[in-house]
């Protein structure tokens, strides 16, 4: 197959945002909505996923704001779970699945291969509609009748109550259909568009990671597809599928949700994962300690991840099945342990530049760590009868995505941004954004292991006065957050119109994306990259290659 096609020497190579620029606005904008270019795509998505992001962090600030008190603040108690549902809802489906995948992974991944592009362009931008489609959807039936269920779903009440459930389900199954196109993009061209010399053992671990987590999506995500047409049938034509008062049986919904969305979860934390590869190398200037074992646990991690639904459900199955459950749950945290271990290792007399991208990678190992042990944690069959449902598991899963995922995609984003976009960000605004979001996090969410171990429930609308200085101090600390990612946003848009010009590779690293323009050509590279050396040896000079 061919890769790339080489430009004629001499010949000026517009940048991909330039690109058809001269040709006049509509043209131009036009050239943006039927793209084919994976550097375009990746930057529409950043834009639905900022939005996406921007939606759920208001209905999540609404939330906090209501907890001030024990008694009503702002919402009444339907309100109160029509928000927190439609955060949910947003932040899982529309921003953390497809947020590193869809967005770093369509820009960086050819890059990082020597590919001109992915392996399906057509797909891939049929993809993005579909996202557009699903997405907005959701956000009519929040018009139509917003959803007061959890983003689980959970039956029989999500198939008996009011609100828009269908039209809800029917955009999360449209833009899972994204996700699965994405997905499978992802592993043809990770088989088929590598660089010549490029071989399995010279991949950088993102792509690795981005790999992994394209299996799960083409895997697991029809699962949730199936699961919620049959919600919508059995709210439609009253066919007993869950409901017990029909004939059905809720657990079995259970099953189902959670045999996506487990993988799910590691749909979202394993790009962050690759992501985390990078920058400790990058800023580390090492070669990652243990590449094949933090390669192969990636793979591990994706295939155990179908194994460890079950204990999402210790209080509603069998004794022996949770017993089997909780052995694979400690079992899963083996391949994560490795990467985290390999990571401090290749810090250690490491050359280490505390640049922003790194804080952030700083930060999800402490964050990340917290958030697993917590999980192990909860693995122990006796200690989650107690905290099952209670914010213990509201601040463990906030520790693991927004600790993990989320802390990892803005590494990434700060990491790729001159490459992305040719231009330097303030450097001193992003180490007082980092402060600013580590700090609040752990005040918002350290509070909330102690409510629930102290019995108090997620997702109540009240609760007992002896609960609010801690959820008083929780919602200070989701102020703390919103400040920091205002601060993000400025600074990042600022660099946009007067940020520094970025060199091809300001931060040193030896991955193929740094050896193109910042921002690269429109067709990538000027000629066929040939790969000569590992991803991460920083002890080789590239000949003729500046920093």
């Amino acid at each position: 197959m061919k890769v790339q096609e080489t430009v004629a020497v001499g010949e000026k190579v517009p940048n991909y945002m330039t690109a058809h620029l001269d040709e006049g606005l509509w043209p131009y904008i036009k050239s943006w909505l039927t793209t084919v270019d994976h550097k375009r795509i990746g930057l529409i998505y950043m834009v639905l996923v900022a939005a996406s992001f921007i939606a759920g962090g208001i209905f999540a600030f609404l939330v906090r704001l209501e907890l001030l008190a024990p008694s009503q603040v702002l919402l009444t108690a339907s309100q109160y779970n029509k928000v927190f549902t439609m955060h949910g809802i947003i932040m899982v489906f529309l921003f953390i699945i497809p947020s590193i995948p869809a967005m770093l992974g369509n820009f960086i991944l050819p890059l990082q291969l020597g590919a001109k592009d992915v392996a399906f362009p057509r797909l891939n931008l049929l993809s993005v509609y579909l996202y557009v489609i699903g997405g907005g959807l959701a956000v009519i039936s929040m018009v139509v009748g917003a959803v007061d269920t959890g983003w689980t779903f959970y039956t029989p009440y999500s198939s008996s109550t009011d609100g828009a459930i269908i039209m809800m389900g029917s955009g999360l199954l449209i833009a899972g259909f994204s996700s699965i196109l994405t997905g499978l993009n992802f592993i043809v061209t990770v088989h088929k568009l590598r660089a010549p010399g490029m071989t399995w053992m010279k991949m950088p671990l993102f792509i690795w990671a981005i790999y992994a987590t394209a299996i799960i999506q083409v895997m697991a995500t029809p699962v949730l597809g199936i699961t919620l047409l049959l919600l919508a049938t059995e709210k439609a034509f009253g066919v007993g599928i869950f409901n017990p008062s029909l004939g059905g049986d809720p657990v079995l919904f259970q099953h189902f949700f959670w045999f996506y969305s487990h993988p799910a979860v590691y749909i979202m934390i394993l790009p962050a994962m690759g992501i985390m590869s990078e920058l400790i190398t990058a800023f580390s200037k090492k070669r990652i300690f243990g590449y094949e074992f933090v390669a192969f646990s990636s793979l591990a991690i994706a295939i155990i991840s179908f194994l460890v639904w079950g204990h999402h459900m210790f209080t509603s199955q069998s004794a022996y099945a949770s017993v089997i459950f909780s052995f694979l749950t400690f079992f899963v945290g083996v391949p994560s342990a490795i990467k985290l271990f390999n990571w401090v290792a290749t810090l250690y007399k490491g050359s280490i530049e505390l640049k922003s991208p790194f804080l952030w990678a700083l930060g999800f190992i402490t964050l990340f760590t917290i958030g697993g042990v917590t999980g192990i944690v909860l693995g122990v069959i006796s200690i989650d009868i107690h905290l099952h449902d209670t914010y213990y598991v509201v601040a463990h899963f906030h520790y693991v995505m927004v600790g993990g995922t989320v802390v990892a995609l803005f590494g990434g984003v700060h990491y790729w941004w001159p490459k992305m976009f040719g231009r330097m960000y303030n450097e001193f605004m992003a180490v007082v954004a980092f402060i600013i979001f580590f700090i609040g996090f752990n005040v918002t969410f350290l509070p909330q292991f102690i409510l629930g171990s102290k019995g108090m429930p997620r997702r109540y609308y009240t609760y007992l006065e002896e609960f609010q200085g801690l959820h008083q101090l929780s919602t200070i600390g989701s102020w703390l957050i919103m400040l920091s990612i205002i601060i993000m946003g400025t600074y990042l848009l600022a660099s946009l119109f007067s940020g520094e010009r970025a060199s091809s590779n300001p931060w040193g690293a030896k991955t193929l994306e740094w050896t193109t323009s910042s921002p690269p050509d429109e067709h990538n590279f000027e000629k066929v990259p040939v790969v000569t050396r590992g991803p991460y040896d920083f002890d080789v000079r590239d000949p003729g290659h500046k920093s």
